[in-house]
């Protein structure tokens, strides 16, 4: 596993310290807020997938899945629902998390 530039590395890819900063700050106030309660990281050749759990023994019910091979054409990062469904795509991860800001704020209302 030895590092290489632009969060790759020679086994795969994975998040880099800012990517996941972001992707747990999501995940933190969901948690908070009793939505989720368990996450995966997987580093993979071609992507790196952050998988979120509403229980440990389902199926995620998102994905955020960062592919640097895709990043030209359609956005390095997306949100994948449990349908598979890509809820938001895009090449910044901080725009492509704000798919979760209308049920973040629902969230907060409802306390």
């Amino acid at each position: 596993m030895i590092p290489t530039m632009a969060g790759r590395r020679e086994d795969g890819v994975m998040f880099d310290r800012p990517e996941l900063d972001a992707i747990l700050r999501v995940y933190g106030f969901m948690v908070a807020a009793g939505e989720w309660r368990d996450y995966a990281i997987d580093g993979l050749k071609d992507r790196a997938e952050f998988a979120v759990f509403r229980h440990a023994s389902e199926v995620p019910i998102y994905r955020i899945v960062k592919t640097p091979d895709e990043a030209r054409r359609q956005g390095a990062y997306k949100v994948v629902a449990a349908s598979g469904q890509i809820l938001k795509r895009g090449q910044d991860l901080k725009q492509v998390l704000k798919v979760f800001d209308r049920q973040l704020v629902r969230l907060a209302a409802n306390d």
